[in-house]
C-alpha cells in the first residue's frame, strides 16, 4: 500500500529504504527544526523513509512533544523511555526496532550540515559500503570548535587509532549511516551504553572486515552540548583501554581454540 503527500512517496510495508534516527534527551527546542529540514532533505533522494525519535528520558517535555509530532505525521515515529539509558542504548533499541534498509542516525542540534545527508546515505545504496561517517578531521572538512575541543578530539582519535587500530580518521561524529544487516549483525557485540557507542561499532566494524567510508562534512559545535570535556574525556579514555583489553582477550581465545 502507498500513500502520497506532496511529491513524497510514502510506503505502509515493512520495508523502507531509510530509517533515520533523531536520538533526543532534553532537546524540546531542537525537535521541530530538526525534522523540517531532515524531512526536506530526505525527499529529495530517498524513495521510501521513516524518522524514528529516539527519545531517553527526558525532562523537559521533548518525550510530550515528540509523542504529538508523532501522531500527526504517518511517516514519523516515537520511542520513549521513562529512565535515561544512554545515546548508545537508545541508538541500539531504535534500529532494532527500524524498518529500513539504510539506518541512519543524526544528532539533533544538526552540528553536521545536512547537505551531506544524501552522500553519506548514498555511500551505502550506490558505493556499496557497510558503514559511511561523516568525518571534521579530512582535509577538506570544515568544523568550527573552540582550540580546547579540537585539542582533545585529535588526542581522542589518536589514541583510537593507535591502541584499536582503526583507519579512521573521526569516531565521534554525530552523523552516521549503516547497511541494515551489516549493523544488526554487530549491534549485540557493542556494550557501551553512551558516547562511546560510537567509537566501539567502527572499531568492531573494521575488526569484522566491514567497508567503513568517511564523509568530509561541514560541521559547527553545537551550543547547548551535553559532552563534558574533562569527565567525559576520562571516560571515554577508560573506555578505549577497556575495548583494547577485550578485543585483546577475545583474540587471544579465538587463537587457543584454532580460529
Amino acid at each position: 500500500m502507498v500513500a502520497k503527500l506532496g511529491c513524497l512517496r510514502i510506503t505502509h510495508d515493512k520495508t523502507l529504504q531509510v530509517s533515520l534516527v533523531l536520538p533526543a534527551y532534553n532537546e524540546i527546542d531542537c525537535l521541530d527544526p530538526a525534522i523540517e529540514k531532515t524531512i526536506q532533505a530526505l525527499k529529495q533522494f530517498a524513495a521510501s523513509f521513516e524518522i524514528i525519535i529516539a527519545e531517553d528520558g527526558s525532562t523537559d517535555g521533548t518525550a510530550e512533544h515528540a509523542k504529538k509530532i508523532a501522531k500527526k505525521s504517518p511517516f514519523i515515529r516515537d520511542i520513549h523511555r521513562d529512565q535515561r539509558l544512554g545515546r548508545g542504548t537508545a541508538l541500539n533499541n531504535a534500529f532494532k526496532q527500524s524498518r529500513g534498509q539504510v539506518l541512519v542516525y543524526m544528532d539533533l542540534d544538526l552540528a553536521t550540515d545536512i547537505k551531506f545527508l544524501k552522500p553519506l546515505v548514498q555511500a551505502i545504496t550506490l558505493e556499496n559500503y557497510d558503514f559511511s561517517t561523516g568525518s571534521r578531521m579530512m582535509p577538506e572538512s570544515k568544523a568550527e570548535r573552540t582550540f580546547r575541543r579540537s585539542i582533545s578530539s585529535k588526542t581522542y582519535n589518536f589514541l583510537v587509532r593507535h591502541i584499536l587500530g582503526s583507519k579512521l580518521r573521526d569516531h565521534q561524529c554525530g552523523f552516521k549511516a549503516f547497511n541494515r544487516e551489516a549493523v544488526l549483525g554487530l549491534l549485540d557485540e557493542v556494550e557501551a551504553k553512551h558516547w562511546f557507542w560510537d567509537t566501539e561499532i567502527l572499531v568492531r566494524a573494521q575488526h569484522h572486515g566491514l567497508k567503513v567510508k568517511e564523509i568530509a562534512v561541514e560541521w559547527k559545535s553545537g551550543k547547548g552540548t551535553k559532552v563534558n570535556l574533562f569527565k567525559d574525556s576520562w571516560n571515554m579514555f577508560r573506555q578505549i583501554m577497556r575495548l583494547w583489553w577485550k578485543m585483546k582477550i577475545k583474540k587471544r581465545e579465538l587463537l587457543t581454540l584454532g580460529y
